[in-house]
């Protein structure tokens, strides 16, 4: 508890200001009820990365002397406040949710250990790199298939974090970890939005799973993670303009190689550059992260120009989710989070006409419809049902690599960022616990039954009974 107080009390010195002191109480209540009891501590980092997009510009502004824009332009204190107050009341939720199935349900006995060889893991990681583009280019084309193809894509990333954490045990094997991360970053750097970022995320995930703090190779791996993300995202942020304005040539667009070529070059020019812009795009990157400005904007207009909603925006996000367009094809689609910008930070963004959105918030929606204090109430309940079903997976999937692997993916997915809309949140956790979640439920029975026939028939043939899964055979060959 003394720790504990002087972190807190050590912050608002250190960072020069109250909320900083308040932010590492969340952060340390966050680690204190979403312990993992089993697998890597998935929640807790999903809402650790949403506490530091409230509260990041504090300890950055504090910390260098640079100003962002929410401390120049807004009001920004309140809604880090109510950004605080979201992450407490979805850290509480899903602490609660977890808990109630925790008492309810047993963890699985005798659970098979491993799911599948090394050859059919590595098989089916090449065939999820193969089909991704097709899924993508699939789920466009079939507008009411569209949720159901991209959720399914993620599969891939669930492959690459069990090879990930299997190469973390019993030893690191750093080789092979490090040629897996160069090949997924370089295929995220080659795609429109920062897709290098999952891979690096699931390595700390696998890391934090056995992180020993006696050992200095687990520190330097660790580490050695750490700058890897920082330096790759403030790259990111200097790099993508110039990037993304090729998308424009189709023959660019269509082609991995040309895209990959071009981002070198562009990355080699950033890394040759002046330190100066170096801190432009730290700059950058801590603006984009931290999700303040324009919920603070929102905050100064409602209610005093525009009034509350009365739940309007909740009760549309709810509807959206109840009719699939898989059943309703004639849905519209979900208006640009640029409109909510627009409309009730009261200034102009870039939307739909430049191909972008501007994220508003999960947050700020429960404000705009509620208000304080009710606009916690809907948070508290979306995180008591995501702390159930995240808790729920893992005791019905018996694989427990299987299990393990589809919470991480799933719920970090769902989670982790704090400026995701109410409508795409709700969306987000739903369509990946139902078709990836439902995907990972049915290959586990189907593991199961092929499990018990081989049983029965050694049993028969009076060979040694045995489960195949239940020795891991965690070595790669």
């Amino acid at each position: 508890m003394l720790i504990k107080a002087i972190l807190v009390f050590g912050s608002v010195y250190v960072f020069g200001h109250w909320l900083a002191g308040l932010s590492v109480a969340v952060l340390l209540l966050i680690w204190h009820l979403l312990e993992a009891e089993e697998g890597p501590p998935v929640l807790a980092l999903a809402m650790t990365t949403q506490g530091l997009q409230v509260s990041g510009g504090i300890f950055y502004s504090g910390l260098t002397g640079r100003t962002l824009d929410a401390i120049e332009g807004s009001d920004y204190e309140p809604m880090v406040l109510i950004g605080l107050g979201c992450v407490t009341a979805l850290t509480l939720g899903l602490w609660f949710g977890a808990r109630l199935i925790r008492q309810r349900m047993s963890p699985p006995a005798n659970a098979p250990v491993e799911l599948v060889g090394w050859r059919l893991l590595l098989m089916s990681y090449g065939a999820a790199l193969v089909t991704i583009s097709v899924t993508q280019e699939l789920a466009w084309s079939y507008l009411p298939l569209t949720q159901a193809i991209l959720a399914l894509a993620f599969v891939h990333l669930a492959i690459v974090f069990l090879i990930l954490r299997r190469l973390m045990r019993p030893e690191i094997q750093g080789g092979r970890i490090v040629m897996l991360l160069a090949f997924e970053i370089a295929l995220g750097f080659t795609g429109y939005f920062s897709n290098f970022k999952e891979p690096l995320v699931l390595a700390a995930m696998a890391m934090l799973e056995v992180f020993d703090r006696e050992r200095r190779d687990h520190w330097l791996a660790a580490g050695t993670l750490a700058v890897t993300l920082a330096v790759a995202s403030v790259m990111w942020m200097g790099v993508r303009s110039e990037f993304r304005q090729e998308f424009v040539d189709d023959v660019f667009a269509a082609s991995r190689s040309a895209r990959l070529q071009r981002m070198q070059a562009l990355a080699t020019d950033w890394i040759g550059g002046r330190d100066e812009r170096m801190l432009e795009d730290m700059d950058l990157l801590i603006n984009r992260a931290w999700a303040i400005y324009y919920p603070a904007l929102a905050l100064a207009r409602v209610p005093a120009v525009l009034p509350h909603t009365d739940g309007a925006l909740t009760g549309g996000a709810l509807y959206h989710l109840v009719t699939p367009r898989i059943l309703f094809p004639n849905k519209p689609d979900l208006p640009s989070d640029s409109e909510m910008v627009r409309k009730y930070s009261g200034i102009w963004v870039a939307g739909t006409e430049e191909n972008t959105s501007i994220a508003f918030g999960y947050a700020a929606d429960a404000y705009v419809d509620f208000g304080i204090p009710i606009m916690f109430a809907p948070v508290l309940v979306f995180g008591l049902f995501c702390g159930a079903m995240y808790q729920w997976f893992l005791r019905v999937i018996q694989h427990r690599e299987l299990a393990i692997s589809l919470v991480t993916v799933v719920f970090w997915l769902t989670l982790y960022l704090f400026e995701r809309s109410t409508v795409r949140t709700l969306g987000m956790g739903i369509t990946m616990m139902v078709y990836l979640g439902g995907l990972g439920f049915l290959i586990d029975r189907w593991l199961l039954m092929r499990e018990t026939r081989e049983l029965e028939h050694d049993q028969i043939a009076g060979a040694p009974a045995h489960r195949p899964s239940e020795a891991p055979r965690l070595t790669p060959p």
